[in-house]
């Protein structure tokens, strides 16, 4: 580049750039959003995960257990399970959690399919396969798509918390925030907690408020105590 001499390139649109621009517009202009954002305690989860890689097959990262903790969830909480038909909601019996990967030329969701029925082993493998065909472009088209539930994870970019478009034909996504340590009272003194941030973005047309806030307090609850999402 010179200095003092103006330019610009233009890049041309990928395919795929074309249909994530398509889809992303008529969500967020069609779908009326609103945003819950919840806190949680993960130092249960961060011992859990550590237990559980020492006899696990695969390695079970945090995004492995949010998918599989909103899959529990979701099963309590149908209502957030569903998709907006324009005359009719429809809430879907399975449940399929896209899980967003970004590239280079855009966003991709592989989708683990009835995520509520596998092992957070399985997920765990499930996911790795899923992203390094994302990587090498080698997804079908059945791998990244059905999904009834999307989560979009930024932690590890250092992303505190933001807000995600919805991924039709879902009804919600959840945003996922990094792990950071914050000082809390403790006792007499103060201590280090480690938290997170989780925002929901709902399509309001098919998910109440109160509906999306309840199935965060369960997600929150799975979170927090991940035992509780295994037996």
């Amino acid at each position: 580049m010179i200095n003092g001499q103006e330019g610009h390139t233009d890049v041309p649109l990928t395919q795929m750039r074309k249909v994530i621009a398509r889809r992303l517009g008529e969500s967020k202009f069609s779908a009326p959003h609103f945003y819950l954002t919840m806190e949680i305690n993960m130092d249960n989860a961060m011992a859990a995960r550590t237990a559980m890689n020492e006899v696990s097959p695969v390695k079970i990262s945090f995004n492995d257990m949010l998918i599989k903790a909103c899959a529990t969830a979701l099963r309590q909480h149908p209502d957030v399970n569903s998709s907006w038909m324009g005359d009719f909601i429809r809430q879907n019996h399975h449940i399929h959690i896209g899980s967003a990967v970004a590239m280079p030329e855009g966003l991709i969701v592989p989708v683990i399919k009835f995520a509520d029925q596998k092992s957070l082993s399985q997920i765990a493998g499930e996911a790795k396969e899923l992203y390094a065909k994302a990587k090498d472009k080698k997804l079908q088209p059945q791998e990244f798509s059905g999904n009834t539930f999307t989560i979009s994870n930024l932690g590890m970019m250092d992303i505190e918390e933001f807000t995600a478009i919805i991924n039709p034909p879902d009804s919600c996504i959840l945003a996922v925030g990094k792990i950071k340590e914050t000082v809390v009272k403790k006792g007499d003194g103060f201590g280090v907690t480690n938290v997170m941030k989780l925002t929901l973005s709902c399509d309001h047309r098919s998910v109440d408020g109160a509906v999306g806030a309840s199935f965060l307090q369960t997600l929150k609850k799975f979170m927090e105590h991940p035992v509780t999402m295994l037996v």
